[in-house]
């Protein structure tokens, strides 16, 4: 409970420079949390006097200055230029290859299955809206290991390299 005393108590050993823990410490039954709380409720954001940390911290040395300053070797990166020495220009990408368009799979009236359908011999490649009378799956044969039939999987398993061609692109 925050009492007038307490209060007052607060605002002098803020003034001090105690931190919130010491306060907290102090005035014993509240946490370290109520203290930071209380004192931006009252406004006391600037101190009287430097933190504990600040007095006690030794003097700082001035830098001394290299003899000579070592060339860094940088690689060539699409990204990461934050941390190089000297910026250096980016290296040109080649450009994407302009993404195939997305032919439909010829489907027969059988390759068209419902989700209770689906199996390990059936492409689960969703059409349609989820949820009307004509969401289906494609229910062709799928590539050996995959999910998805031959052409599913050419849209669901872009290479890498393409993909970061095109956020690199796409973020310029």
């Amino acid at each position: 409970m925050w009492t007038d005393e307490r209060v007052d108590l607060l605002k002098r050993l803020w003034a001090e420079g105690l931190s919130a823990s010491q306060i907290a410490t102090r005035l014993g039954e509240v946490t370290r949390n109520a203290v930071i709380g209380k004192v931006h409720r009252l406004g006391l954001s600037g101190r009287g006097t430097p933190s504990r940390a600040a007095q006690h911290s030794r003097p700082r040395s001035k830098p001394v200055a290299p003899a000579q300053t070592a060339k860094i070797t940088q690689f060539p990166t699409a990204g990461a230029t934050a941390l190089q020495a000297e910026p250096q220009a980016m290296p040109e990408l080649a450009p994407a290859p302009k993404p195939k368009p997305m032919l439909s799979v010829a489907t027969s009236s059988h390759d068209k299955v419902n989700i209770l359908q689906l199996s390990d011999k059936t492409c689960r490649w969703p059409v349609g809206e989820p949820g009307t009378e004509s969401f289906h799956f494609c229910g062709c044969a799928p590539k050996s290991g995959l999910p998805y039939c031959e052409r599913h999987a050419q849209v669901a398993y872009q290479p890498v390299m393409d993909r970061r061609r095109i956020k690199v692109r796409g973020a310029a």
